[in-house]
């Protein structure tokens, strides 16, 4: 019975060690995401500035979200309506309330200007029912959500 008793406990020990483990690789690619996000609205600043059309900044995006472990990215303008994305051919608008009960809303804080970051772990999105984790960050040229997104088993 000892035996099994100690044995239960390592078990236990093992368990709670690996969810810790999983947390931190989890807030890791959080941050790692925030700073996908932030580069990403210093982007759309430069390109804009530069006179870039949205078929460019898209192709950009697209190339970005083809070549990193990023899968998506959506870019709003001032009112939530997304002006650049790697999903072309998705009608999409963010909520501009953030307590609209929607998983998307709480980036309507980025419109407000109320916050600069909003992290999300993975959830379930309104558009397909897949699973992503989003991050946005605010835009740095004007009011906008600026988010990345990756496909996620709770990875």
């Amino acid at each position: 019975m000892r035996t099994l008793l100690i044995l239960a406990a390592m078990a236990l020990a093992a368990g709670c060690a690996a969810q810790e483990g999983e947390g931190a690789v989890a807030e890791e690619r959080t941050r790692h995401m925030v700073a996908e996000a932030t580069l990403t609205a210093h982007y759309i600043a430069a390109a804009l500035a530069a006179g870039q059309t949205p078929e460019q900044i898209n192709a950009t995006l697209a190339e970005i979200a083809g070549s990193t472990v990023i899968d998506e990215i959506w870019v709003s303008d001032e009112n939530g309506n997304v002006e650049f994305t790697t999903l072309l051919g998705i009608e999409f608008k963010f909520p501009t309330d953030p307590k609209a009960g929607t998983q998307a809303a709480p980036f309507a804080e980025l419109l407000l200007g109320s916050k600069d970051v909003v992290t999300q772990g993975v959830e379930t999105r309104e558009v397909d029912g897949k699973r992503f984790q989003y991050v946005g960050a605010a835009g740095v040229d004007r009011p906008r959500i600026v988010q990345v997104g990756i496909a996620g088993n709770d990875r």
